[in-house]
C-alpha cells in the first residue's frame, strides 16, 4: 500500500521539522539562560505549564487525524473535509478558554503549581505565561491544520512552516532579548510573532481551493453533533493521556523546584537536550499514525501491523543516533549556558544514563503504541500511559527525591522505570489482535 519512496516523502519532512524543532527549542532555552538562572529557570516552569496546553491540542488534532487517514483510506474526501472542519473548530474553541484562563489567573496558577518558588522566578514565570498564553489561539489552529495535511500525506508544507516560524523566533529572541535587552519579555514576544505568523500562513494553505483537505467557506459551517463524537472518542482518551502525561511532569517540575535553582536550572537543559532527542523518533510516530490508518480505512490490518514494526524498527535506529550524538556533545552543550561547575556536571551524567535506556526502551514506549492509536485503540493506551505515569514518574520520583539524598537524580530514574512499564505493555498489546478490532467511523 505504501511503498519505500512513499514513506520516505512523508516521513523526512516529518523528522526534519521535528530536528529544527528541537534545535531552535535547545538555541532558544540557551539564549534566555545568558539572562540569568532565575530567567531560565522561570521560562522552564511556564515551559512545562505551556506544553500540557499543547498537548492538549495536539490530541486533539491526533483525534482528527486518525478520523481523516481512514476516511482518505476509504478515498472519501467529502467526510475528510467535513470532518477537518470540526477539528478546527473545536481546536480554536479550546485555545480561547485556556487562554482566558491561564493569562487572567497567571500569578495564583503559578502558585498553586509551582508552590513557593523564588521571587525572582516566579516573576519571570508571570511575564512569560501572560505573552505566551496570548499564543494560544495560534498555536491552536496550527496544530490542528499541520495534523490535517500529515493525514494526506503532506508534510511537506507544515514542515517548511514550522521551519519559518522557528527561524522566525530565534531571530526574534536574539533581537529583543540581546539587542532590546528585554530578557523574558522578549523571548516570549519572539514565540508569540512566530506562532501567529505559522497560523496565519497555514490556514492561508488550507483556505486554498483544490486542496485534498480544505476550510471551504467558514460562514457555513455547522456544529455536527456525530462527527464531533466521532472525533471526541478518539481524541478524548488521547487528550487525557497526553494531559496527565505533561500534568505528572508538571508535579515532577514542583518537585525539582524545591530542590534549589541549581536543580532547575539543571533540570531545564537535560529536559531541553530529551525534546530534542527524541524528536525525531515522534516525527516517525506521527507519521506512522497516517499510514496505519490509511491501512485500517481500507480494511487492511496486516499491513497496519507490518508498517508499525517496521516503523518501530526504524525508531530504534534514529535513537541510537540522537543518544549518541547528545552523549557525546554534552560537555561542549553544557559549557554554553550559564550553569555552575556543579550544574553542568550533573546535566552530562544524567544524559549519559538517560541516552543509554532512551535506545533501549523508548521506540515500544512511545513510537509503536501510535499504530494502536492509529486503528482505533486509545484507551489502551490512556490507561497504560496514565497509570504508568502516576505510580513511577510521579510517585517514585517524588519518594526518592524527598526520602533520599539522590537529588535531581530521582527524576530520571522514575522517568526510565516509567518507560520500562510502558515499553512491555505495549509490546504485549501489538502482540495480540484486538487492537485490529476497533472501528472509529460508525
Amino acid at each position: 500500500m505504501f511503498s519505500k519512496k512513499d514513506i520516505r516523502a512523508l516521513l523526512w519532512p516529518l523528522v526534519l521539522e521535528q530536528v529544527l524543532t528541537g534545535i531552535m527549542g535547545v538555541a532558544d532555552t540557551f539564549m534566555v539562560s545568558n539572562v540569568g538562572e532565575a530567567a531560565i529557570s522561570g521560562v522552564a516552569l511556564v515551559d512545562s505549564l505551556n506544553m500540557l496546553v499543547t498537548y492538549f491540542f495536539s490530541a486533539l488534532a491526533a483525534g482528527g487525524t486518525i478520523i481523516c487517514s481512514q476516511y482518505i483510506g476509504q478515498e472519501n474526501e467529502r467526510q475528510a473535509n467535513h470532518a477537518s472542519r470540526q477539528v478546527m473548530a473545536m481546536s480554536l474553541a479550546l485555545a480561547a478558554v485556556f487562554c482566558v484562563t491561564l493569562t487572567t489567573l497567571r500569578r495564583p496558577v503559578l502558585r498553586l503549581i509551582f508552590g513557593s518558588v523564588e521571587p525572582a522566578v516566579l516573576d519571570a514565570a508571570v511575564v512569560y505565561l501572560l505573552v505566551t498564553g496570548l499564543s494560544y489561539p495560534f498555536l491552536a489552529l496550527y496544530t490542528a491544520s499541520a495534523a490535517l495535511h500529515r493525514a494526506v500525506g503532506n508534510s511537506r508544507r507544515p514542515m517548511l512552516v514550522a521551519a519559518g516560524a522557528d527561524l522566525l523566533n530565534v531571530i526574534g529572541n536574539a533581537i529583543l532579548i540581546f539587542g532590546c535587552g528585554m530578557g523574558v519579555l522578549g523571548a516570549a514576544l519572539a514565540t508569540l510573532a512566530s506562532r501567529i505568523v505559522s497560523a496565519v500562513v497555514m490556514l492561508w494553505y488550507q483556505a486554498k481551493p483544490g486542496q485534498v483537505i480544505s476550510l471551504g467557506d467558514i460562514r457555513t459551517y455547522r456544529p455536527d453533533g456525530p462527527m464531533l463524537r466521532r472525533i471526541l472518542r478518539v481524541g478524548i482518551p488521547s487528550a487525557i493521556e497526553n494531559g496527565m502525561f505533561q500534568f505528572g511532569k508538571l508535579v515532577v517540575q514542583s518537585t525539582v523546584s524545591t530542590l534549589g535553582t541549581t536543580a532547575i536550572a539543571a533540570q531545564a537543559v537535560i529536559a531541553t537536550m530529551e525534546t530534542c532527542a527524541v524528536t525525531p523518533g515522534q516525527a516517525v510516530g506521527i507519521g506512522l499514525v497516517t499510514i496505519a490508518g490509511q491501512c485500517i480505512g481500507r480494511g487492511r490490518p496486516d499491513e497496519a501491523r507490518r508498517y508499525t514494526r517496521y516503523l518501530t524498527g526504524l525508531s530504534t535506529v534514529i535513537m541510537v543516533v540522537m543518544s549518541v550524538t547528545f552523549s557525546l556533545s554534552v560537555p561542549f552543550i553544557t559549557r554554553l549556558t550559564a550553569l555552575t561547575a556543579a550544574g553542568r556536571l550533573l546535566v552530562c551524567q544524567i544524559t549519559w544514563f538517560v541516552s543509554a535506556a532512551r535506545i533501549i526502551l523508548w521506540p515500544s514506549a512511545f513510537t509503536l503504541p501510535n499504530g494502536l492509536r492509529a486503528a482505533g485503540d486509545v484507551a489502551y493506551p490512556m490507561w497504560v500511559g496514565t497509570v504508568s505515569m502516576w505510580v513511577f514518574r510521579v510517585a517514585f520520583c517524588w519518594l526518592l527525591c524527598r526520602y533520599t539524598s539522590v537529588g535531581l537524580w530521582g527524576v530520571w530514574i522514575g522517568w526510565c522505570t516509567d518507560w520500562v512499564v510502558r515499553a512491555a505493555c505495549f509490546l504485549i498489546r501489538f502482540h495480540g489482535h484486538r487492537w485490529e478490532q476497533h472501528n472509529v467511523l460508525d
